[in-house]
């Protein structure tokens, strides 16, 4: 059983493939909350499941002003086979090659396999892991404990309020 980093924790930055000749890293999300979505393989079907669900419910995270990226070891085309057979509106990273390296810095690579873990991670704007889950892997972990996380977050809104400003307009 992999052991995944905690809260509070510093999240490793990465630079991964989301298409064959583009990549995405954390550091691109710098003052903005993400969640990363590790699972096993693009077409087993409870990831297929999750990864769909995610797609339906993506509105809902932009509302809680989160960004979501989906990562596995498959290749970046693999993803782009997936993604529009699945009609996926969020970038699916390839933790690819080296396989699982940031599957392995986030503990969640499960040796045993070759694959990552289904665990769940938001990351908040000043790059520190706010929450964190390791779900079974035959099991859907759904959104709601996402969405919880994300409700129990520090308002965006708030936290960008000049306080002298604030109490001019009262």
């Amino acid at each position: 059983m992999p052991s995944i980093l905690a809260p509070a924790t510093k999240a490793p930055d990465f630079n991964l493939h989301v298409t064959p000749d583009q990549t995405l890293s954390l550091s691109e999300f710098a003052g903005r909350r993400v969640i990363l979505a590790f699972y096993p393989a693009d077409w087993s079907p409870v990831c297929g499941d999750q990864m769909t669900l995610y797609n339906h419910v993506l509105s809902e995270f932009r509302k809680r002003g989160a960004e979501l990226v989906g990562i596995s070891v498959d290749g970046a085309w693999c993803h782009q086979a997936f993604a529009r057979d699945r009609n996926i509106h969020f970038p699916l990273l390839a933790d690819f090659h080296p396989k699982g390296e940031i599957s392995r810095a986030y503990g969640v690579y499960r040796d045993e396999v070759g694959e990552s873990a289904r665990a769940l991670f938001i990351v908040d704007e000043k790059g520190a892991i706010a929450w964190s889950y390791l779900s079974p892997i035959a099991v859907n972990p759904g959104a709601d404990g996402i969405l919880d996380a994300l409700d129990q977050m520090p308002s965006l809104e708030k936290k960008n309020v000049d306080p002298k400003s604030a109490r001019q307009s009262a």
